[in-house]
């Protein structure tokens, strides 16, 4: 995602964009995967990739289009994975409209937190940033296009659920 443009754009539609952004975190956080992809625009796209220096390269850890997120979502039940509750914490640092009004681009900030379920320890997981792409429509905000890039690089095993 480039640079993010200015235009002036009314702050209730800078507030729909946040809301948006902040109501995918909350329902990641409650495992509500239906009501998550209901936030995502027909075109979705989701990208997760991290920056190696060993290798010098950028990773890329998951890349799915709509369909393909709702496979990976609808197929969580059947993993054997870590059930540790992820909590995250988003914050939106900036959000730029594109000339006609009609998309925003959002670069937010975000940390992960996992509570154990052994003993109930919480340690940050993650961190990273998010750049999401939005469609503004009479409907509401959707998310068209979102991409973490994180810092972190070590996850564990048995984490299959998307930040």
């Amino acid at each position: 995602m480039g640079q993010i443009e200015k235009f002036d754009v009314s702050s209730g539609a800078r507030v729909m964009v946040e809301e948006l952004v902040y109501s995918t975190a909350l329902r990641l956080d409650a495992l509500d995967f239906a009501g998550y992809m209901e936030l995502c625009d027909q075109r979705f796209h989701y990208l997760i990739t991290a920056y190696s220096p060993e290798i010098r390269k950028q990773m890329t850890w998951l890349e799915q289009d709509r369909a393909g997120m709702q496979l990976l979502l609808n197929n969580l039940p059947k993993h054997n994975s870590d059930h540790s509750l992820l909590s995250r914490h988003m914050n939106v640092y900036a959000v730029g409209f594109s000339a006609d009004g009609k998309e925003a681009s959002v670069v937010s900030t975000l940390q992960v937190y996992q509570t154990r379920l052994d003993g109930g320890a919480t340690e940050l997981f993650a961190i990273g940033t998010v750049h999401d792409k939005v469609a503004l429509t009479d409907a509401g905000a959707r998310l068209l296009d979102r991409h973490i890039k994180l810092d972190t690089r070590m996850l564990g095993i048995g984490f299959h659920i998307p930040f």
